[in-house]
Formats: C-alpha cells, sequence, structure tokens
C-alpha cells in the first residue's frame, strides 16, 4: 500500500552525477502518492552532466516523476543552481508540471515559502566557476567515500560520511551553514511566512527561529547522496524522511508507469537541455 502524503518536498538528487543515489529514491517515490510533489532544485546535474553518464535508475527516476504529473499530484520542479538552465522555462506548465523559481503556499493558513536556497550563496552568485569546481570535488569525493564505504561494510564495519565529518568540524562550513538558516529565517520573518523551506546546504533541518520580529520555521530537504532525505507535511506536521530509516519496509519492485516514453528517448530529451 502506498501511503497518501500532503506534500513531499525533495532536492539536491543530482541525476547524472555518480554519487546519486537514484535506485533509493526511486523505492521512496514508489512508496507514497503525494497530492504535491516539490522538486525543490538540483534533480537534474546540468553542471557536470555526461551523455555518456545517465543510468536507467537516473532515467527512472524522471519517468516516475512524469508519472506523478500526468496523475493525480501537483508537480512543482524549482530551479536551483546545479539545474538553472531550466530558469528560461520558468512559469512553464505541462499537465500538472509546473517550472518555477520559487513558491509559495498555504498550508492550513500557515503561509509557507519554498525556494532552492542558492541565493544565499556569493560563490554560485559571483564566481560560478569557482562553485562548478567544488561541484566536482564533491563528486569526486562521493565517489571515493562510496569505494570506502564498500570495504568498511565487507569487514563489518559502519559506514564513514567524509563529507559531513567535514560539514561537522570544519569552523567555516559550520559557519556557513548557521548563517544560510539564519538568514533564510530572518527574511521569511520579515516578510510574515511561518514557513520557509530551502534546499541547497544538504543539511537536513527542521527548526524555530525567533528574533524580536517574530518567529518562524526553518525547513531542509537535504539530500539524495548522503543524507536521502525528503520533508513531508501531513496532518498540519512536518517530518523529515529519512531512506536509512524504513528501507526494510520499502518495496524493490519498481514499476514503469508510463509506457510511452522510453529510455532512450528521454536520454535525448535530457542531453538536449545541456547544449
Amino acid at each position: 500500500m502506498k501511503r497518501n502524503v500532503e506534500l513531499v518536498v525533495i532536492s539536491d538528487v543530482h541525476l547524472g552525477t555518480y554519487g546519486c543515489k537514484a535506485k533509493e529514491l526511486l523505492r521512496y517515490l514508489n512508496s507514497i502518492q503525494p497530492k504535491t510533489l516539490v522538486l525543490n532544485g538540483d534533480i537534474i546535474d546540468i553542471w557536470q552532466f555526461k551523455k555518456s553518464y545517465f543510468p536507467k535508475p537516473h532515467l527512472k527516476v524522471i519517468k516516475k516523476i512524469l508519472s506523478f504529473a500526468t496523475k493525480n499530484t501537483d508537480v512543482f520542479y524549482i530551479t536551483g543552481n546545479h539545474d538553472e538552465i531550466f530558469r528560461k522555462f520558468t512559469d512553464f506548465e505541462l499537465g500538472k508540471l509546473k517550472v518555477c523559481n520559487k513558491i509559495c503556499l498555504n498550508l492550513n493558513d500557515k503561509k509557507t515559502w519554498i525556494f532552492h536556497g542558492d541565493v544565499f550563496d556569493a560563490s554560485v552568485q559571483h564566481s560560478k566557476w569557482i562553485a562548478k569546481l567544488g561541484g566536482k570535488g564533491y563528486d569526486l569525493l562521493i565517489v571515493i567515500n562510496n569505494v570506502v564505504n564498500w570495504f568498511l561494510e565487507k569487514m563489518g564495519r559502519e559506514k564513514y560520511s567524509f563529507s559531513k565529518k567535514i560539514k561537522n568540524n570544519v569552523k567555516k562550513a559550520v559557519k556557513y551553514i548557521g548563517d544560510f538558516e539564519l538568514t533564510a529565517s530572518e527574511l521569511a520573518i520579515d516578510n510574515h511566512y511561518d514557513y520557509v523551506v530551502c534546499g541547497h546546504i544538504h543539511q537536513p533541518q527542521i527548526r524555530e527561529v525567533v528574533n524580536k520580529k517574530g518567529s518562524c520555521t526553518y525547513l531542509n530537504s537535504g539530500d539524495w547522496i548522503e543524507n536521502l532525505s525528503a520533508l513531508e507535511y501531513n496532518d498540519k506536521e512536518w517530518s523529515i524522511f529519512y531512506y536509512e530509516d524504513h528501507k526494510d519496509s520499502l518495496k524493490d519492485e519498481v514499476i514503469d508507469e508510463i509506457q510511452d516514453i522510453d529510455s532512450a528517448e528521454l536520454l535525448k530529451i535530457v542531453t538536449n537541455f545541456t547544449k
């Protein structure tokens, strides 16, 4: 049985990179029936796109998203920095799929502001080549990490995350994350939003932020490279879904629900966006 969920937010999937956990994401998407699905940026990684590397599980994620949009799910594709090429299609609509830079929703009379968050990143805005180089370095780090974790599993030892170690122990990384969350929250409070939902920094989070002007709930959907996380809103409550906590209850079976688009045709469509 699929779970009915009012709203699901996922971000930073980075389809087309070696670090993307597309198979795990497929298992999650096949387990839910969302009323609204928000793709909050960096879903397809155009920065690191290679025609030679876009495996079937990555294509099936796209097909699954399209299957939601052809049925009863409202799908919002919010652009991020790694898929910024889609910003020229802002406000494009195809059935229940809409491309946008941000959305504002009303959730049980709570004003909700959802955007990717790269607008706060100075390296993305002013030194794009540095940001792209960093993206390639991060992807390489994940590949090396995956190899190390394969050996650790064979030895019966716990997995280890290089990236999380860096983020949790390097002062500049910790400060950047804190500044990002605070900036987003203060802007939300200034504009009288109850919830502000971001991606970009790959750090799942739900926390209350209070200042002299008021308060709001800051949320981040995390990513599908390391944290394998999503935000879910149901029955007036937010929660973070972690794949690792539920993987044993998710089915392996994947059913292609769109039969009129084969993988070769879909890859051709994706490739055309990179030209």
